[in-house]
């Protein structure tokens, strides 16, 4: 409609700081969830994570059905301008928080798309929230679930900027230090879920800035992530989050200084920005040749020929301070 083929830029407001996001439905206890518990408890009580004893999310299909009402009524509307919005205490905002569902199969995603419009023709919801919602199962779910039936093997074997760090412990418990990071690691280990943006431009960046191995990253995505499915991961953290396919359908890795961050949050300059924006251009120093060929990034080396000396080689210090500290830790604490 209105000969748009996208209203991405329409959805990249800033959470204001008087609005309080819409309530979230969780289901009902139920004996099932009561004897997930007991079993997961039983069977993995050392691995990553928490448990909830009230349900987080639906395990029927009617439940799934009340779910995504909840979601057109209450959040719909607002979807699309706070799509990328961080709040520092939330986690799902307006999101429709679907992908457990829609993965596992209790719904489907062409019910999904044909009411969502329904809905959104009947109660005047604001086109860029449609297109944003649409977008992300049809031009965003569908296409990865392509991509990786097309070069899944490929993308996966493929390690585009020879990075083997391992993912220390730090990475597992929501230690690192780095504020936004930590919250995003602690909101997975609550419930397995933090959206999008979350994942793309916190967990997803930092990782990259840190250099480490993509099977160790793809790993990581696997465990923590109630979404988390071979088709999912593959594509979005191979190609996408860590670029390590060389961009096979990325035209550019996904790196930020801590602009982006504060940009899009309501996070608080600290000493966490100094560490992020030292990796940065720490990664774009040492990764020159390749900004430079990229049409999309070669203003980025022009910003750090423009830096002085001095200020670089304060980067580059602070940078490998905090490399030196992981590559000290501990190994990865998954089970």
């Amino acid at each position: 409609e209105e000969g748009k083929w996208t209203y991405d830029s329409e959805n990249r407001k800033k959470y204001p700081k008087s609005k309080t996001p819409p309530p979230d439905q969780f289901p009902n206890n139920s004996q099932i969830w009561a004897e997930a518990i007991e079993y997961t408890n039983r069977h993995f009580n050392k691995n990553p994570g928490e448990l909830q004893q009230a349900p987080l999310y639906p395990i029927n299909f009617e439940q799934s059905e009340k779910w995504f009402s909840h979601f057109l009524d209450q959040k719909f509307y607002a979807f699309g301008d706070y799509e990328d919005a961080i709040v520092q205490d939330e986690s799902i905002l307006h999101h429709s928080l679907l992908s457990p569902l829609l993965n596992c199969g209790l719904l489907l995603p062409e019910n999904i798309v044909r009411e969502a419009v329904s809905f959104a023709k009947e109660n005047d919801i604001p086109l860029n929230s449609l297109e944003g919602f649409v977008r992300q199962i049809i031009g965003w779910r569908e296409f990865i679930r392509g991509i990786y039936e097309l070069k899944g093997v490929d993308m996966r074997t493929k390690n585009f900027w020879g990075f083997k760090r391992k993912i220390p412990a730090s990475f597992y418990n929501g230690t690192t230090g780095i504020t936004p990071l930590d919250d995003s690691i602690k909101k997975a280990l609550e419930s397995g879920y933090c959206h999008h943006i979350e994942r793309l431009m916190v967990i997803g960046n930092f990782m990259l800035l840190c250099e480490f191995d993509p099977d160790e990253v793809y790993k990581w995505f696997m465990e923590l992530f109630i979404d988390a499915y071979d088709w999912v991961m593959v594509p979005n953290v191979y190609g996408m989050s860590q670029f390590s396919d060389g961009g096979f359908f990325a035209t550019k890795p996904y790196i930020s200084s801590s602009n982006y961050i504060l940009k899009m949050s309501n996070y608080k300059t600290g000493d966490w920005q100094e560490i992020w924006d030292g990796l940065f251009w720490r990664f774009m120093h040492k990764q020159r040749s390749f900004f430079e060929s990229n049409p999309r990034l070669a203003m980025l080396v022009k910003n750090l020929d423009r830096m002085s000396a001095e200020k670089l080689e304060n980067h580059l210090s602070i940078a490998q301070d905090f490399i030196s500290g992981l590559d000290s830790s501990d190994s990865s604490s998954s089970t």
